[in-house]
């Protein structure tokens, strides 16, 4: 068990890559993480998941591997039920016009994923148990138990449908929901015991790609006696949003009402977004990731505080460097990699002295940190750079630069800066550059 304290985003330590983010608070009154884990260096996911949890949502501690692929048995049983999931060679129309955008041929070659890799996760607590609902590569699905919320998880069930995503949501009366699916969701109750479908029929596109713009990654929660299904969705070309849409009922309809945060930006190839929102000790979060490394995958946990307006929608919010903690404050270090929107080719990666930070930096790129707090007028900027080149700064939306650096060869050879007090978003613009990284940043 390891602890993180006073974190912003992303959330955990850079060599931690947890995407598809369910959070629950669980009866102990803290909040957990479950997520997949993205070990691999050119597939997403991994076999194995780990745990997370805050009290205050700014110290985590790590409970290490809570699961693996090695104890659902059934992907290695060829005599196992195989439940059909979704056939990618018949793309729907949302799917295709993204293949055309993403390659010259207008098909996509998907990776080649091991049957026993383990996708999105979620959790739920009841009966005094903990259960964990899982999906394969093959397209199994399963639910394993334990008696903590960080496992570990036991006694893998399969449950009998196909497809990636699962959710799981308990209303107020004690009755469980099952919900998964791709491009189009479908949902069940559950069985007190929480590892059967009830008799009832699964509902099936209780949203869709065309009518809701879902792609996939479930999750439910409950607001007064509104009903938000939470999805990565389709509305601007790719998945890279979170959408909603809500209902009176758990099992829909469902009407879409907008998008929560978009993590396009975050990395040059940025393509995907899976997570939940979820009350924290009085205060809404959206939990998300966002890509790393200049790749699909590399996800990384984030988090931002969310608002509901007063007909129950919720105001989408920008990826920011806070996260759920403060802003940066005068004479705080702020490390590179924390930089949450990048235009051009600079990504969040490696840096030749083996940390994390800003590379892959070229003439014309753009990136912002949201956001600095400072209670009085700043005067210096220092940055821990290596390489060449001259960076221009810039406070929120102002259209002259506030300051420069000259950086030669990891030297600064000059700089200038004069910021006003108040919190900011603070930009940094690029050019001359010749094999730049940036490690920190300092006002």
């Amino acid at each position: 068990m390891k602890e993180f304290k006073d974190c912003r985003n992303p959330v955990l330590p850079a060599d931690l890559y947890i995407p598809d983010a369910e959070a629950h608070v669980m009866p102990d009154g803290k909040v957990y993480v479950y997520g997949s884990w993205d070990q691999e260096e050119d597939i997403f996911c991994s076999k194995e998941y780990r745990v997370f949890s805050s009290a205050n949502m700014v110290d985590w501690v790590d409970h290490g591997v809570s699961f693996d692929a090695s104890k659902v048995a059934w992907v290695f049983d060829k005599n196992a039920p195989k439940y059909p999931g979704v056939d990618w060679s018949k793309p729907t129309p949302f799917l295709q016009k993204m293949f055309e955008q993403d390659t010259k041929d207008g098909k996509l070659e998907l990776p080649n994923f091991p049957d026993d890799m383990l996708f999105a996760p979620d959790a739920i607590s009841k009966n005094g148990k903990y259960y964990l609902y899982f999906c394969m590569a093959d397209s199994s699905e399963g639910v394993a138990i334990a008696d903590k919320p960080e496992g570990p998880f036991e006694n893998a069930v399969q449950l009998p449908c196909g497809g990636i995503d699962p959710a799981v949501f308990v209303d107020d009366d004690g009755q469980g929901y099952y919900y998964w699916g791709q491009f189009y969701a479908n949902g069940v109750k559950l069985k007190d015991n929480m590892v059967e479908f009830a008799d009832e029929a699964i509902v099936k596109n209780i949203i869709t790609e065309e009518g809701h713009y879902f792609h996939e990654g479930s999750s439910m929660r409950k607001r007064g006696d509104t009903y938000y299904f939470v999805y990565s969705c389709m509305k601007r070309g790719k998945p890279t949003s979170l959408g909603y849409a809500t209902s009176k009922s758990p099992l829909g309809p469902f009407q879409y009402r907008g998008i929560i945060i978009d993590n396009d930006g975050c990395d040059p190839q940025s393509w995907n977004n899976h997570g939940s929102i979820e009350e924290v000790n009085g205060q809404w979060y959206v939990f998300y990731h966002r890509s790393s490394q200049n790749k699909r995958q590399k996800r990384r946990l984030c988090i931002e505080p969310i608002f509901f307006n007063d007909d129950g929608t919720i105001q989408e919010v920008l990826m920011t460097s806070q996260g759920a903690g403060r802003p940066f404050g005068i004479n705080e270090k702020i490390e590179a990699y924390r930089a949450c929107q990048l235009a051009g080719s600079a990504y969040i990666g490696p840096l030749k002295s083996g940390s994390e930070g800003l590379t892959g930096i070229k003439d014309g790129d753009e990136v912002i940190y949201r956001y600095v707090e400072w209670d009085r007028p700043v005067y210096s900027i220092a940055i821990e750079a290596t390489g060449s080149g001259e960076i221009k700064i810039y406070l929120d939306n102002e259209k002259d630069a506030s300051g420069y650096v000259v950086v030669n060869e990891g030297r600064i050879v000059s700089s200038s800066f004069q910021g006003c007090s108040g919190n900011h978003a603070i930009k940094l613009s690029f050019s001359k550059t010749k094999d730049l990284e940036v490690h920190t940043l300092c006002f």
